[in-house]
Formats: C-alpha cells, sequence, structure tokens
C-alpha cells in the first residue's frame, strides 16, 4: 500500500509497515521493535504507521549496522548525529571509529577461531593415528 503524504504537496510516498518489511526480507515485528528502541519514528495515519523515504532508509541504516556487528546504542548514536550534523562530519568521524574499533575485534576473533580450528585439526589428526595404530 503506497500513499501520499496527507499534507499534500508533491512529497515522498508513504508506505505500510507491511510494504517495507516485505522490501527488505524482515519481519513487520523488527520494524515495530526498532521502533520501540526509537531508532525509527514513523508517521501515523490513523491508527497505521506510514515510513516515508527517509524511515526507510534509516530503517536500512539499523539493518546495515545490525549486520556488521554494532550494538542498537551504537546504531542509534549514529543515527542521531545525522540528524543534528548536517555536513554528516561528525557521522563519518564516529562511523570511522566504529568501523575501525569493529575491524580489530573482528581481527582478534579470526585469530583466537584460527588457532580453535588448528587445535581441532590436531585433535582430529591425534585420533586418526590412535585408530590407524590400533588397527
Amino acid at each position: 500500500m503506497t500513499k501520499h503524504d496527507p499534507s499534500g504537496g508533491d512529497r515522498q510516498p508513504l508506505r505500510s509497515i507491511q510494504d517495507v518489511a516485505d522490501e527488505l526480507g524482515i519481519t513487520s515485528r523488527a520494524i515495530r521493535f526498532y521502533e520501540d528502541k526509537g531508532l525509527l519514528e514513523p508517521q501515523r495515519v490513523g491508527t497505521m504507521r506510514v515510513y516515508s523515504k527517509r524511515e526507510v532508509g534509516r530503517l536500512q541504516l539499523i539493518l546495515r549496522g545490525k549486520r556488521l556487528g554494532f550494538s542498537l546504542r551504537e546504531i542509534k548514536e549514529f543515527l542521531d548525529l545525522y540528524t543534528v550534523d548536517e555536513l554528516h562530519l561528525e557521522q563519518t568521524k564516529r562511523l570511522l571509529a566504529q568501523t575501525s574499533e569493529r575491524i580489530d575485534a573482528l581481527e582478534l576473533q579470526r585469530h583466537a577461531l584460527e588457532q580453535t580450528l588448528d587445535e581441532l585439526k590436531d585433535i582430529v589428526r591425534q585420533c586418526r593415528e590412535r585408530i590407524a595404530e590400533a588397527g
């Protein structure tokens, strides 16, 4: 369901929660969750939530942030900076810092995972050798 802005004029179309959920491959429940956390502020037409292009864009940023491993708090800070900084310089600086921290954390995880895999492979090798020796 696509509607036009009830305030009139040539504005962006407004979309239902189900339209947005279908487009982004998530549930309407997930969208309501992000709204409850203060990350989205859809407009209302009666009792129905409607989403502008801006809100859909915010939701895409939320989903990307989650996919990249950022917490909801970090995502909220990032979105809040976007609203107050027209040049988005503070947002860009914060994104750089958060992204760098996330890369460092993932590199550490990768190292730990590689160590664990090496140990598990060694155990598998030892087990196979014992089985082969026992015949």
